[in-house]
């Protein structure tokens, strides 16, 4: 099975479904037999409960196939652990995902987007994919800006009065039928979209299916340290003083920057400072940097007290992504940025 390059970074999308049913790939045969897909999706379904995204720490190792066959396991994955906590983190941390990489492509020029060693997509072809592309439609916003209109159905189905004031419908400015959007705003709607796709259906019964008991076998213990990896999340201290030169050096070297942050990074310092008690009116204050558009409704996934929340990434993953950087003596007695910061803030209370 040779799959498009762009069904790897959009696995959710029918067309990909649609390629996994032709090829006639059997989930209890790639299980059973180990596939290197099964090795994947273990690893996707663990970052999106730990780290909030689905990309893969070592992205080479994997070939489009992999990524491809990865995502339907995942979602078995998932289901087994059958924890609404998971289910909802790991619908969010695809949608994070796929958000990013949206922007991406979107704002890649016309020779990246005809470029066959990234396959990216177009606004077209993701709008198409969610039937949005009668409901959606370009509009010149001022010089050298281009906006947007979306049929006010299609923005009521997807947007929620809870991400903030300005997505309330009374604030819009409503005319035949349609709102205006932003870019970034239409981007957001989009990374609805996908978080509602990929939770549709989860979980789902596993075992008593065809070729179901077998599976839950052959992944007992996959799913046995996904939960261990989200019992993790209850083990962390609970720090709510806010004193930035106590910051963990990785967290002040990324907060320290003034450009935008690559995405994985901005999650993991709005992590950390929400897990501080920081709301994103307080932190876009302090560290505009992480202002990108999406801070108000990041800051509320991350605070949510219903157990879905996501802690702040480990240490082990600030040194994946290359974010630990300038690490000092209390760095060696540690595994967690959080860790660090709850004996930092002791050691000025003794003091």
């Amino acid at each position: 099975m040779r799959p498009d390059p762009l069904y790897a970074r959009y696995p959710f999308f029918g067309a990909a479904r649609e390629a996994v049913q032709r090829a006639d790939i059997s989930p209890p045969r790639l299980v059973t037999e180990g596939d290197p897909a099964v090795e994947r999706a273990r690893e996707r379904v663990e970052r999106a409960l730990m780290s909030g995204t689905v990309a893969s720490e070592t992205p080479g190792r994997w070939s489009d196939r992999d990524e491809l066959l990865s995502y339907p396991i995942a979602r078995i994955l998932v289901s087994l652990v059958d924890v609404r906590a998971a289910v909802e983190k790991y619908a969010e941390a695809e949608a994070e995902t796929a958000f990013a990489r949206l922007r991406e492509d979107f704002d890649a020029g016309d020779a990246e987007l005809r470029s066959v060693s990234t396959p990216r997509a177009d606004l077209e072809t993701v709008l198409d994919e969610f039937d949005l592309d009668g409901a959606v439609r370009r509009v010149e916003d001022g010089p050298n800006r281009a906006g947007f209109r979306i049929d006010v159905t299609a923005y009521l189905r997807l947007a929620d009065p809870d991400w903030g004031d300005g997505w309330r419908l009374v604030n819009r400015d409503l005319a035949d039928g349609a709102v205006p959007i932003a870019g970034d705003e239409l981007r957001r709607l989009l990374r609805e979209a996908v978080r509602r796709r990929v939770a549709d259906g989860l979980p789902f019964e596993v075992r008593g299916s065809a070729g179901g008991d077998a599976i839950a076998e052959a992944l007992s213990e996959d799913v046995a340290a996904l939960r261990d990896r989200l019992a993790e999340r209850e083990r962390l201290p609970d720090v709510e003083a806010v004193i930035p030169a106590q910051f963990p050096p990785c967290m002040r070297a990324l907060l320290d920057r003034e450009e935008d942050l690559a995405p994985h990074a901005a999650f993991a310092a709005t992590a950390f400072l929400v897990s501080l008690g920081l709301d994103a009116d307080a932190i876009a204050e302090r560290w505009p940097a992480l202002d990108d558009g999406s801070l108000s409704y990041r800051t509320t996934v991350l605070a949510d007290a219903n157990g879905s929340q996501y802690p702040a990434p480990s240490c082990a993953t600030m040194q994946a992504f290359g974010d630990c950087v300038n690490p000092d003596e209390r760095c060696e007695t540690i595994d967690h940025p959080l860790r660090y910061y709850a004996a930092a803030v002791a050691d000025v209370d003794a003091d």
